[in-house]
């Protein structure tokens, strides 16, 4: 099946450049020409999946403020890198800066990687005066209470690449999920707490709508699947995975492989309908169903569909909004559930996995296609895939709705493998060890609120969702191996005093 996630070298980022006419026009067609070679370089580099387009210089603020707005309407831009070449008064920044609604990155950089120390003259240092103008578009950027990233170092720097090819990714995140539309097919699983939340205020701060859709609305799309689009898919299950002998083509249990792919076909064929880009269900609510959608919302997530279990949908938009800032980088993002605890003394581990939701993007190896018993949900057995996660760091990431805010609660975590074989365990699965350690993580966790439901990820940092959480104006918080419970408790009360 085709991945729906957008290609982000259809995105745009524009490179906008300060000065003045006061250095005179010769030095304003140098830094231009430095400002057409940064963009350049930047748009050249690998890390930076986006397009980066140099615009014109920028000297006066009737200039500033009308490409401000063209870049606010053009709808494959999805953020602004500034440059300040030499001092560029930031007064004339103002009107522009206040109508921007796009994410900024101020790159305090400048052109030339080290001083000419014996020919270096006033020329030079007019020129070449980031470190002066940086400060002072800064502290406009600060008196405005702009959120913005704030990268510095040389433009060749690979580090300063990666920082800016980051904040590129969060960008297309946001861009996306500003015209996302989740289903919620069904409702939320009864009297869970953290899966509820304010779907108008969700849209209001970060773009996405939710709407309910009734499970007989996805049934009638599965109802008009034919035998041959069943058989298609089941070759297709035969080709991709190691199927279990009761699944395969003249096994016993085939008729429940047909089910299954039945299932995924109409839920393709209902999301694609009205392009929605995420959806939630519960076991509570599939009449209609034969079998809980296992294999089904693994691989819609694996084509960069986002997928919350018993009606969660910030866990879905979170899923799609990590699907598109993973888009080309190695390393699976999936749905995850904090299941069950390996508790030795002095240590500590989670196996993280669902009943059945796992994206197959964070297997191992090839996943193995299988047909269990559920005890839950009270449906026939349904297929699911069945793998391990391979070791190496990894990010929980989630966002739960506080009643008056958004806050996104961030794990570095890093998963192992297990000590011993999980061959009855039939369900997809990874082990981690949370940074400092299992007693801390799981206490800041709890103290934070966060959800039961986080997205899992082994190509995303920390970073990509701190560039997130700064460009959605939303609360952020980081468990990691620096985290002490003292400190962090108090974070928590700083958020909470700030918003009472």
């Amino acid at each position: 099946m085709a991945s729906i996630l957008p290609a982000l070298d259809h995105y745009e980022v524009w490179f906008i450049t300060g000065s003045q006419h006061l250095y005179g026009e010769q030095a304003l067609r140098q830094v231009a020409e430095h400002s057409q070679q940064v963009a350049s370089a930047l748009d050249a580099d690998s890390q930076i999946p986006v397009r980066v387009v140099f615009k014109p210089v920028l000297t006066r603020p009737e200039e500033i403020r009308q490409l401000i707005l063209e870049a606010n309407s053009a709808p494959q831009c999805v953020g602004l890198v500034a440059w300040m070449h030499t001092f560029s008064p930031a007064k004339m920044w103002i009107a522009g800066l206040k109508s921007l609604a796009k994410p900024l990155l101020h790159l305090h950089t400048q052109f030339n990687s080290d001083l000419p120390w014996s020919t270096i003259d006033m020329d030079f240092m007019n020129l070449n005066q980031s470190a002066h103008g940086g400060r002072e578009f800064g502290f406009m950027c600060s008196r405005l209470r702009l959120a913005r990233k704030v990268v510095v170092g040389h433009w060749q720097d690979p580090e300063v690449l990666r920082e800016v090819g980051v904040w590129t990714r969060a960008a297309a995140a946001k861009h996306d999920l500003a015209h996302a539309k989740i289903a919620r097919i069904g409702d939320n699983m009864r009297e869970v707490a953290v899966t509820e939340g304010d779907k108008v205020a969700a849209q209001e701060t970060f773009g996405f709508s939710v709407n309910g859709y009734g499970v007989g609305d996805v049934v009638r799309f599965m109802d008009e699947i034919s035998d041959s689009q069943v058989d298609n898919l089941c070759g297709l299950y035969d080709e991709s995975y190691e199927m279990a002998d009761c699944l395969r083509s003249h096994g016993d249990r085939r008729q429940s492989l047909r089910d299954a792919a039945r299932i995924e076909l109409g839920l393709r064929a209902f999301l694609e309908s009205e392009n929605f880009v995420g959806y939630t269900n519960t076991f509570e609510n599939l009449h209609g169903f034969k079998q809980l959608p296992g294999i089904a919302s693994q691989r819609l997530m694996a084509d960069g569909y986002g997928f919350g279990a018993e009606g969660d949908w910030k866990a879905a938009a979170m899923v799609r909004a990590s699907k598109v800032m993973a888009a080309g980088l190695s390393g699976g993002t999936s749905f995850m559930e904090d299941y069950t605890y390996h508790l030795p003394q002095g240590g500590g581990q989670v196996l993280g996995a669902h009943m059945l939701e796992i994206c197959p993007s964070i297997a191992a190896g090839r996943p193995s296609c299988e047909v269990h018993p559920l005890g839950i949900g009270g449906k026939e057995d349904p297929v699911r895939l069945v793998f391990d996660t391979p070791p190496g760091p990894a990010v929980n990431a989630t966002v739960v709705d506080l009643g008056n805010r958004f806050r996104m609660v961030v794990s570095e975590v890093d998963v192992v493998s297990p000590p011993e074989s999980l061959s009855k365990l039939p369900v997809a699965r990874a082990l981690w060890t949370p940074r400092p350690d299992l007693k801390t993580a799981a206490a800041a966790w709890i103290y934070a609120g966060g959800s039961h439901h986080p997205v899992f990820s082994q190509a995303l940092s920390t970073e990509h969702y701190e560039d997130f959480a700064e460009m959605t104006g939303i609360e952020l918080v980081v468990i990691d191996g620096d985290t002490k419970l003292r400190e962090f408790k108090n974070q928590l009360r700083l958020g909470d005093l700030r918003k009472e």
